[in-house]
């Protein structure tokens, strides 16, 4: 979603970083060319106007003249109010004493509330609560089914009955107290637009019930018109937090830049996918962060620990070290990391990514095409690719859909990575060994060559021999230009 609102900020630092002393003069081009980019994303003209104010406050003050690198200390700068600007701070969620904890879900129709209502259940079920989900919505037809189906899948159940959507709320209570639910989440009715009947319906079933927090749930596709519902709901239902929709859209994002500003109110979760559990706190520095270019490696962790078995990673991660790592290995890492959500996403969490990587399009069609080869395969082939010869080739090519040079092309590659990861990693001999919990890294101490050298003693020299080996990569569909020779 903010792809072009981070290349427009790369362009800006960029000039900045150049120099090594800023006027006046450069911190206000830099901040007319960064209001013009919040502009374009279709940020809140005041939202704009209030965060450029802020940034140049500090900018022509004792803060910059005092920084080794003014250029660093803009960027800085920026990133701190942007956070501001998003939120500050993630929204943390109580629950209430004596249980059940009301969720109260409102928005317009066609903005994702019965869906994220499930998402949301699964996130509180994911942290051992036990939650209800209740049908509300009685004016869309097959609203209460779809979250049926959704709750069946998730395995929460879903309560709702033939009557009005105030009696529904007010009996769910009754119904949580029966069933041990600590949280009860209620999915309301939209409209197209607001209109008075919609906001009464809403009013009367949030006094039924007195939610301990109310969601607006928005479109970020939407824009500024996010905004004007967010502020009619908000003078209505008094919100507590905003579900924002469609984060991993194409649209310019201004409404998430824009609706804590204007509300008041934070923005609480984000939905990042179609999947049900594409769905996650909102992290406002995080955020920040990655739309200054500068990634986002606590959620990349994150994601990664959710899909990754421990041990399981860290014996593959030592056979890749020892070259015993098979196409089998390769198989399931692929799998895991599928798990993680778009690789283009995760490549937009990695500091220091150039653009051109960046901008890469791997989609999951092109992860598939490698484990259709793969899985073509005998068991002996995956463990020994040397012994694929022209007729197993052509075998696999049959089997996968693929050409033989597009087998080939991934044998040959998986050989130079294994022998590249034996460069980089610990030989056997030199392995050191686990005893339990025992035996922790020393301070200071990095990965070690078999000659007791630091393998990493020139950062620039390995993000270039990194470079190399990844631009050299030519699996079928997976093919990437080298960011050091595009013209950039």
């Amino acid at each position: 979603m903010f792809d072009t609102l981070t290349d427009r900020f790369d362009g800006i630092f960029g000039k900045l970083r150049g120099k090594g002393k800023l006027s006046e003069k450069d911190v206000d081009e830099a901040l007319r060319e960064i209001r013009l980019a919040l502009l374009e994303a279709d940020v809140n003209f005041e939202v704009v106007k209030s965060l450029v104010a802020r940034i140049r406050e500090r900018a022509v003050g004792d803060e910059l003249s005092k920084a080794l690198n003014p250029g660093q200390q803009i960027v800085k700068i920026v990133l701190e109010e942007l956070t501001e600007s998003l939120g500050g701070e993630a929204m943390q969620i109580t629950f209430a004493a004596k249980p059940p904890t009301v969720v109260l879900m409102a928005g317009l129709q066609g903005s994702g509330k019965t869906t994220n209502s499930a998402k949301l259940a699964n996130m509180f079920k994911s942290q051992g609560r036990n939650v209800l989900l209740v049908g509300a919505d009685l004016q869309r037809p097959a609203a209460v089914e779809q979250l049926r189906t959704l709750g069946r899948q998730i395995d929460v159940p879903v309560f709702s009955e033939a009557s009005d959507p105030v009696t529904v709320a007010r009996a769910s209570l009754e119904e949580a107290k029966n069933t041990g639910r600590d949280v009860i989440i209620v999915d309301t009715a939209g409209r197209l637009a607001i209109d008075a009947e919609l906001m009464e319906e809403v009013r009367q079933i949030s006094e039924a019930v007195s939610p301990k927090y109310t969601f607006l749930v928005v479109d970020a596709m939407t824009g500024q018109d996010a905004v004007t519902v967010a502020e009619s709901f908000h003078s209505t239902l008094e919100l507590d937090g905003v579900i924002l929709t469609k984060l991993d859209g194409d649209a310019r994002g201004g409404a998430a830049l824009s609706v804590k500003e204007v509300v008041g109110r934070p923005i609480a979760f984000a939905s990042t996918g179609e999947k049900i559990d594409e769905f996650e706190t909102f992290y406002p520095d995080r955020l920040a962060s990655r739309i200054l270019g500068m990634g986002d490696i606590e959620t990349l962790i994150e994601k990664a620990e959710a899909a990754f078995e421990e041990d399981e990673a860290e014996e593959a991660a030592q056979r890749l070290m020892e070259g015993t790592f098979t196409l089998d290995d390769f198989l399931q890492q692929m799998q895991q990391i599928k798990k993680m959500g778009p690789i283009g996403n995760l490549l937009g969490m990695m500091p220091g990514m150039p653009k051109e990587v960046r901008d890469v399009e791997i989609e999951d069609h092109h992860v598939n095409r490698l484990e259709a080869i793969i899985r073509s395969m005998t068991v002996e082939e995956r463990t020994d690719p040397k012994i694929i010869d022209a007729s197993r080739r052509t075998r696999i090519a049959n089997g996968s859909g693929m050409k033989p040079q597009d087998v080939s092309a991934l044998v040959t590659q998986f050989t130079e990575m294994k022998k590249m990861m034996a460069k980089l990693g610990v030989t056997p001999k030199a392995k050191p060994k686990r005893k339990g919990k025992k035996n922790k890294r020393k301070r200071g101490g990095g990965r070690t060559t078999s000659k007791g050298k630091q393998a990493l003693a020139d950062p620039t020299a390995v993000l270039n021999e990194g470079l190399d080996d990844i631009t050299d990569l030519k699996l079928p569909g997976l093919e990437i230009e080298d960011p050091r020779t595009s013209g950039s």
